[in-house]
């Protein structure tokens, strides 16, 4: 069994300030035990309007969100997910949501751009969102080794489409990362229920990061970070403010679970991927 650690935040639109609250709860989660972490979705930047994140964008490789995290990854040994990065794309004024993981020497060994960007409207509180606009959707299944097993990645809006999940098993993960920031009315109405559903339904672990609180521009986010079992019983949660949820990824238990109950074998329609 190895622990893991979702952070809950309350970002606002201020870098260098999200940065260092970042940083205490990542040392606070390495501190508890944990050896991986899970930051939320738009850790770094929660901006007062959609293309703030266009102003803060770096470079793949380069720049102070992606150098401190890989600082606080080598200093403290930890694994850290993070959330979602604005990534410059080459050839458009768009931004990439760009989910990275840093190993334990700081070093980052994956990206998985969010696929699904959240347009919608909420008639209920009258919010619109239209992700589309700054933001280049992601075309790839990531799944990558960790010290807890086989990890795969989704953000937010990606947890409503369980064929990503499917294709995740496929790809051999024994769990998944789901950095978040789901808004109070879907939240209250849905987070828990995907959740739960998604790790049910595969058989495997979910560590989900959530913001959670008011922010600076208005936005109420859900919060309720949470870690859900196989079996879907949930292992620990935090409904709002900052802080972390603890718990451990046993992938025997997947494993043993996916012999005794072998829905997963009983699958009658494959996923196809573009």
């Amino acid at each position: 069994m190895v622990m893991v650690a979702g952070v809950q935040m309350a970002s606002g639109p201020q870098v260098t300030a999200n940065l260092i609250e970042a940083e205490r709860l990542l040392v606070r989660a390495a501190q508890a035990g944990a050896r991986i972490a899970v930051l939320p979705e738009h850790f770094a930047c929660m901006g007062m309007k959609d293309t703030d994140k266009l102003a803060v964008a770096e470079a793949p490789g380069q720049g102070p969100i992606q150098d401190q995290l890989a600082r606080i990854a080598q200093r403290e040994g930890l694994w850290i997910v993070a959330g979602t990065v604005p990534l410059r794309a080459a050839g458009s004024a768009k931004v990439s949501a760009a989910c990275l993981v840093f190993d334990a020497q700081g070093q980052q060994i994956a990206r998985f751009d969010k696929m699904h960007l959240f347009d919608v409207h909420l008639p209920a509180s009258e919010e619109t969102y239209r992700e589309s606009a700054t933001q280049l959707a992601g075309d790839q299944v990531v799944v990558v080794d960790t010290p807890a097993g086989r990890m795969g990645l989704a953000v937010c809006y990606d947890l409503r489409f369980p064929e990503l999940f499917r294709a995740m098993v496929d790809a051999g993960a024994e769990w998944f990362a789901l950095p978040a920031a789901f808004t109070q009315l879907t939240g209250q109405a849905h987070w828990e229920l995907l959740l739960r559903a998604r790790a049910v339904e595969n058989l495997m672990y979910g560590v989900a990061a959530a913001q959670g609180g008011y922010h600076a521009n208005g936005r109420e986010t859900f919060g309720h970070s949470l870690i859900v079992d196989p079996w879907g019983a949930v292992v620990d949660v935090l409904p709002r403010g900052s802080g972390i949820v603890l718990g451990d990824v046993d992938t025997q238990r997947v494993h043993a679970l996916r012999t005794r109950f072998p829905a997963l074998s009983h699958r009658r329609f494959g996923v196809v991927l573009p």
